[in-house]
């Protein structure tokens, strides 16, 4: 059966893209490509042509999120599983492919109403090597993972989403049960993979914009602790310190980017166990900061 290989890009409408343009250099360390068209940037990580469009829009929110099949043949049968299964799927045309820097790309919704794209064959620049925004004691962990994870705010049941990504080829389930002081339930959070990372998307509770938080997994430990450190230093409000996931057990924290959602740095990712099971809480560290922790997982 044909199935989702990997998270392969986002494209996330931005309001102030100067300000992103430093953020992603000079705190995420990606590379920063500028086209002919100024309102776009697009982010770079490996040798793809991107994993990260930027787009001047209002909503500083993730627009799209782009997910991958291994070619040709597995593109026509999630094509095909979809319209027998009563999802609307339009396939795009040459130049929208082209638009996306694919060979083909189809379109549809989930059930919380959010936009996906899935292709097939990306560009990929070998003879542009991938360079780092500012200084990295390595790279980022894309190979077999795709270049991250995210976690969405769910506006459907946990049910609906599972079923359709079920659909595309994504195991996984609740995962967290977490019992927070101001909350009168605790909050369950879902997550679902596909490949060898432990989990490519995630869902949590009900929230006014559509990402939760967009992860960036390196390959040296180092490069977690100079993040921080430069997030330190310019300012920037940290959401969650530094600590260890008990699913994934990624050594990570979190910080606001310029969009005011989180973005998550991270290392040491393990794969899926393969089996369900779920936790009250990380093994670890990961202290919230509460003062910052407004509009996340504390009401605004």
């Amino acid at each position: 059966m044909s199935a989702i290989t990997e998270l392969g890009y986002v494209t996330i409408g931005v309001s102030d893209i100067a300000a992103w343009d430093d953020f992603a250099r000079q705190i995420l360390g990606v590379e920063v490509v500028r086209p002919e068209d100024s309102s776009i940037r697009y982010l770079r990580m490996d040798y793809w042509h991107h994993r990260i469009k930027l787009v001047e829009d209002a909503s500083d929110d993730v627009l799209v999120t782009g997910l991958r099949v291994a070619g040709v043949l597995e593109f026509r049968d999630m094509a095909k599983r979809l319209g027998d299964a009563g999802v609307a799927v339009r396939i795009g045309s040459q130049a929208e492919a082209r638009a996306r820097q694919v060979l083909e790309v189809m379109f549809l919704e989930d059930p919380n109403g959010y936009a996906i794209e899935i292709f097939h064959g990306p560009l990929v620049q070998y003879n542009l090597p991938f360079l780092p925004g500012r200084r990295m004691h390595g790279g980022f962990k894309t190979v077999a993972g795709g270049f991250g994870h995210m976690m969405q705010n769910r506006r459907a049941s946990f049910d609906d989403i599972h079923a359709f990504y079920t659909l595309l080829g994504l195991r996984g389930g609740v995962e967290y049960i977490i019992p927070l002081p101001h909350l009168p339930e605790p909050v369950e959070l879902m997550f679902l993979h596909c490949n060898e990372r432990q989990h490519t998307l995630a869902f949590g509770g009900p929230a006014e914009k559509r990402v939760n938080h967009i992860m960036f997994e390196v390959e040296r430990i180092e490069d977690v602790g100079l993040a921080y450190d430069l997030v330190k230093q310019a300012g920037i409000p940290v959401i969650i310190e530094p600590g260890s996931h008990a699913n994934d057990q990624m050594y990570s924290f979190y910080l606001k980017n310029p969009s005011g959602f989180m973005s998550e740095i991270g290392w040491g990712g393990r794969q899926p166990t393969g089996q369900s099971e779920y936790y009250q809480g990380d093994a670890f560290g990961h202290a919230p900061v509460m003062s910052n922790m407004k509009g996340f997982m504390v009401p605004a």
